[in-house]
């Protein structure tokens, strides 16, 4: 990342006032955005041949030492990694210390298991202090099923000490109507980080609904997963290039072949099971409670952990 303050887009190869400026305005306004680009957007956007488009990234790659590193490097880089609070200690423990960034959360249920309350906590808890569970950031929420509510925000935000007000307003949310509006608003996150915004935390409430409603049919699932595929590593790139946490929901479905257990199953298929860093089943416990249980994630085992939702937002469940 020094390196990538120090050398501009001119510095590289084949690169011209020209070249840059079409970069520039197609969002690729760094040397770390090129050496993570592909042949083909490079030749999309600048109309160089594939070769020299394909020199121009491993110039980027060179730059940036974009190689091989060691078990104890990553080890070192996972330090840096942000962890928000979800307001339980336990389900932060049961987290690993709390959403991390650089990958995908996904958490997918039935209507009603805290799915989105675990949203609007995140929004709030991502702006209180590091020390205390936060980022010192802005949330960008974009919501396809209009699951968003200011009133709840205010009372989450007033149980741990914020300002309402403040709160609401360095959270942005839009609403999306269909799966490319979804798509185009993934890439203005990062138009708004580049304007300056201390963007820390991106939720997509749901991920999958306008995708399961614009293509219905076997004869349509092919187009669906493509572009499903292409949204995830729109996604991940965003986690990945301005370390930030990502947090999804989906929907479920019920599959007919089971006869024994939980017939619950998130839709999306394999691609977004793929796709996602860290995979929780959300599900309504006793007396009230909510039940989370670790599906897949690279460094936490399958378990589970109970929690509340209250007035105040996320709690432990005793």
């Amino acid at each position: 990342m020094a390196k990538d303050k120090e050398i501009t887009l001119e510095d590289l190869p084949g690169v011209g006032a020209a070249t840059a400026e079409k970069l520039k305005e197609a969002g690729y306004d760094s040397v770390l955005s090129i050496a993570v680009a592909s042949a083909g957007e490079v030749v999309e956007i600048t109309g160089l041949s594939d070769l020299a488009a394909r020199k121009l990234i491993k110039a980027a790659r060179d730059e940036l030492k974009m190689g091989f590193e060691s078990g104890f490097d990553l080890m070192k880089k996972r330090e840096n990694l942000l962890r928000i609070s979800v307001g339980s200690p336990k389900l932060n423990a049961f987290f690993g210390g709390g959403i991390e960034s650089n990958g995908i959360t996904e958490c997918y249920g039935q209507y009603g298991a805290g799915k989105s309350a675990i949203a609007h906590q995140l929004a709030v808890n991502v702006q209180l202090p590091k020390e205390q569970g936060g980022a010192e950031g802005i949330a960008v929420w974009i919501d396809t099923e209009s699951t968003f509510r200011p009133e709840r925000i205010k009372q989450m935000a007033i149980k741990v000490g914020l300002d309402p007000d403040k709160v609401l307003e360095n959270i942005k949310v839009a609403r999306t109507f269909n799966s490319d509006h979804q798509m185009l608003l993934v890439e203005k996150v990062a138009d708004l980080i580049k304007e300056g915004m201390n963007v820390k935390l991106l939720i997509v409430d749901s991920l999958m609904g306008h995708f399961r409603s614009d293509y219905m049919g076997r004869g349509q699932l092919a187009d669906r997963q493509q572009k499903l595929n292409k949204h995830i590593h729109a996604l991940l790139k965003l986690a990945t290039t301005h370390n930030i946490v990502v947090y999804v929901t989906n929907q479920v479905m019920a599959r007919p072949d089971t006869f024994f257990g939980d017939p619950t199953e998130a839709i999306g298929g394999n691609v977004l099971a793929h796709g996602m860093t860290t995979r929780v089943y959300l599900r309504k416990g006793k007396k009230g409670s909510r039940v989370a249980k670790m599906i897949d994630s690279p460094h936490i085992p399958e378990i589970e952990c109970p929690f509340r939702i209250t007035e105040g937002g996320i709690d432990d469940f005793e």
